[in-house]
């Protein structure tokens, strides 16, 4: 009778959890998150509509595509998360191995020498040396198991398997930069390469002005500063082609090293790109609320604070007693015939109690510890949520803005060309002078060159929205070294 109330109260003790109950916390401010800024939703730049699990897809390049989904499989940033996920997946696994009974099995055979030496009635200080020899055979199987009274070891394991889910998120978020960051790299290499033609295009414009103007210089139509004049727009326009060139070549190596290759690994589609990739629909950006729900870097910082909410009942938990029960058998011989007899077993059981009483100043120092690293994970998850909203609507902002510029520069390059035009009618028939030619082709470059400038920023606006968005995670393949083929399937 005895026996069953010792383990029922065990049993009753072992359903006791210590430390606080983790709940979610509601977002900063206590209000639920509202709809998107309405500036580029006006614009019909966005539109309410969910956004694709791939939405690099949207611009419909198979060049894009393939790229980010090489980057997807082979980058070093992805390949490092995809790394610490599968370490945290190892601790969980040895925090929940502290749930069963940890064993020992030993076995042993030697051969043992000994001495000793006693005084002897052979004469006085006499002394008799003795050699004692003999095996000895053992073996042994011991047995622990810690009663989790508690709760000790059960928050652990829920600490463990936060640390897991943010790995795993973590890793997410590595995918939603490196998609980003591939497409973005893309995208500056055919923007420069764009801006690159339209400065050759200048270029071109510009010798044709030069060449006229000696023509006219040399027939007296013209003066010596017609001519410098000219040779000067000339020569800022060649000044522009190196810049372009340069920076084409550094995307493309970006790229190379985005999907895990050698910088010299230059791919030939990407460098035969010539005009950045257009969207053909509004960008689906869906609501606020989707928005926490899929940026991984705020599902990171949440499972990070559940995991510190647990590890506060690991500490409380050593305030309190710790019981285990412990079991050994085994068997002594010193010959090998009675290593199996009933006299060389050997065995013990019976609980060992452990409790850091009355000096409980390191654990209550450890439980304020473990607080306060808990304060500080809501405040990253709050600062997670609020930066995720201030990213996203930055991103909305300027891409709003963007797109107003490029309709107002759009205008101011139809319009120059039809001066440029006008200008080159009247030279031809001596209504202007060749200030005035010089100064309406100087208008249209400028105007060429900034439209084209404009196109750049506009799409490196639409990727910094896309990745402010959060997406690009969702069923993505396993990491692999390049050259290893990649396995399908996400976290």
């Amino acid at each position: 009778m005895k026996c069953l109330c010792a383990f029922a109260l065990i049993a009753l003790l072992g359903g006791c959890v210590v430390g606080p109950k983790y709940a979610q916390p509601a977002p900063p401010g206590g209000t639920p998150i509202g709809p998107l800024a309405e500036t580029a939703r006006n614009l019909g730049a966005i539109s309410a509509a969910p956004l694709p699990d791939r939405w690099w897809q949207l611009y419909q390049d198979p060049v894009i595509d393939r790229l980010v989904t090489e980057a997807l499989a082979h980058n070093t940033t992805i390949r490092e998360a995809a790394a610490n996920l599968a370490r945290a997946r190892a601790i969980l696994s040895e925090q929940r191995g502290a749930q069963l009974p940890s064993t020992d099995i030993t076995a042993q055979a030697n051969r043992v020498q000994s001495n000793s030496a006693s005084a002897a009635a052979f004469g006085a200080g006499g002394r008799e040396v003795r050699t004692f020899r003999f095996d000895q055979f053992q073996s042994g199987f011991d047995v622990a198991y810690e009663l989790d009274l508690f709760g000790g070891v059960s928050r652990a394991v829920e600490a463990s398997r936060g640390d897991v889910e943010a790995a795993a998120a973590q890793l997410d978020a590595a995918r939603v930069s490196i998609a980003a960051e591939t497409a973005r790299a893309y995208v500056a290499a055919c923007t420069n390469a764009a801006q690159r033609a339209v400065a050759r295009e200048t270029v071109d414009l510009q010798q044709n002005t030069f060449k006229l103007t000696t023509t006219l210089f040399n027939a007296g139509r013209g003066t010596r500063r017609d001519v410098e004049r000219a040779d000067v727009l000339l020569a800022q326009a060649q000044a522009q082609l190196p810049a372009f060139e340069a920076e084409q070549r550094a995307s493309l190596y970006a790229l190379a090293t985005l999907t895990g290759r050698p910088p010299e690994d230059i791919d030939a589609e990407a460098a035969r790109c010539t005009a950045p990739p257009q969207l053909a629909a509004a960008i689906p950006a869906g609501d606020g609320a989707a928005l926490i729900a899929r940026r991984p870097d705020v599902r990171a910082a949440e499972r990070s604070l559940a995991a510190d909410t647990a590890r506060i009942g690991v500490a409380i938990a050593e305030l309190y007693p710790k019981i285990q029960l412990m079991g050994s058998i085994g068997q002594n011989a010193t010959r090998g015939s009675q290593f199996f007899q009933p006299t060389a077993v050997r065995y013990s059981f019976g609980p060992l109690i452990s409790w850091t009483l009355p000096n409980q100043t390191i654990a209550r120092a450890r439980i304020r510890q473990s607080r306060a690293t808990a304060d500080a994970a809501l405040a990253r998850f709050d600062g997670a949520v609020l930066t995720a909203l201030n990213e996203t609507e930055q991103a909305l902002a300027r891409y709003a803005g963007a797109l107003d510029r490029t309709a107002a520069l759009a205008r101011a390059e139809t319009s120059s060309t039809k001066a440029a035009q006008l200008s080159r009618l009247r030279f031809d028939a001596g209504a202007d002078n060749f200030l005035q030619l010089i100064q309406a082709e100087s208008d249209r470059a400028n105007a060429r060159a900034a439209r084209a400038a404009s196109d750049a920023a506009v799409a490196e606006a639409q990727i910094s929205l896309f990745k402010a968005l959060g997406g690009g995670w969702q069923d993505a393949s396993v990491p692999t070294r390049l050259g290893k083929p990649a396995e399908s399937g996400g976290n």
